[in-house]
């Protein structure tokens, strides 16, 4: 269990880091804001990739569970960011999306 919570609370702040790194990029090009931004977006994304290392399982392994993450925080950015509550669909697969996480991540290792 403490396992779980280590590779789930990586991939959490794994994927803040991504997508602060293309939402300070989309501001710039969509809402006309500094470009200035594109700097934190370079460090953001140069912190995701970093953090991704942090795994000891394959690439393609880590990459495959990471997206279940990726897509609950995505989520949570769109409520808290963007302010659209999430609808109950998204929370339902949000759910399996975990769940998904967590067969691929905590597989028995042999």
């Amino acid at each position: 269990m403490l396992e779980l919570l280590r590779v789930t609370g990586l991939f959490f702040v794994t994927a803040v880091m991504e997508i602060v790194g293309c939402y300070l990029p989309w501001l710039v090009l969509t809402q006309g804001r500094s470009p200035w931004l594109l700097a934190p977006a370079a460090l953001a994304l140069g912190a995701f990739a970093w953090l991704l290392t942090l795994h000891p399982s394959a690439a393609g392994r880590t990459y495959a569970a990471y997206g279940g993450v990726y897509v609950v925080v995505a989520l949570l950015w769109l409520w808290q960011v963007d302010g659209i509550a999430p609808t109950r669909w998204d929370l339902v697969g949000g759910a399996v999306c975990l769940a998904g996480m967590a067969i691929i991540a905590l597989q028995p290792r042999g």
